[in-house]
């Protein structure tokens, strides 16, 4: 590899933007007029708790996320309930779906993107009027629960792009 391709290369590693790099994302969670703020890399959890369903019959439910933000090998903040991201610089954003495309297989969850419909701190986020949730793989459950309550866990990992708006 050429100097520049390495520097290229050494650039999208660092700004975590390597995933936008790849080919145009699905129609309902792009946001081609706005720019990326940060990528990060999440390693979680999906909650889900064992709900009756209309039917009087239990099923899973989704419940909440729990997962680590990554970026350039690094911790730079947490997702959890709300929808609600942090980043270590107290800034932190709550969203909600504005659109969603199938993961790759049935055992992935699907690729959202989110609408930030309120801003908490000043930093890195304070900007961020979009995010998309890409690159998903794990996080569905399936399988018959049979104790209303019960809460189980699916582990996921995806690639959050937080965005502002140009």
């Amino acid at each position: 590899m050429t100097f520049p391709g390495r520097v290229t290369l050494a650039s999208l590693l660092l700004t975590g933007s390597a995933a936008l790099a790849a080919d145009p994302l699905p129609a309902p969670v792009a946001a081609p007029d706005e720019t990326a703020v940060l990528t990060a890399h999440a390693e979680g959890v999906q909650v889900y708790e064992c709900k009756p369903v209309t039917d009087g019959k239990l099923a899973w439910s989704f419940r909440e996320p729990v997962a680590t933000l990554i970026a350039g090998g690094r911790t730079v903040g947490r997702h959890y309930a709300g929808p609600n991201w942090e980043h270590v610089d107290g800034s932190a954003v709550t969203a909600r779906t504005a659109g969603s495309a199938p993961g790759a297989t049935p055992a992935d969850i699907p690729w959202l993107k989110l609408e930030v419909i309120s801003h908490r701190g000043n930093g890195l986020l304070t900007s961020v009027a979009t995010v998309q949730r890409i690159n998903t793989s794990g996080g569905e459950l399936s399988g018959a629960c049979d104790k209303s309550g019960a809460l189980k866990s699916a582990a996921y990992s995806a690639d959050y792009v937080f965005l502002r708006r140009d």
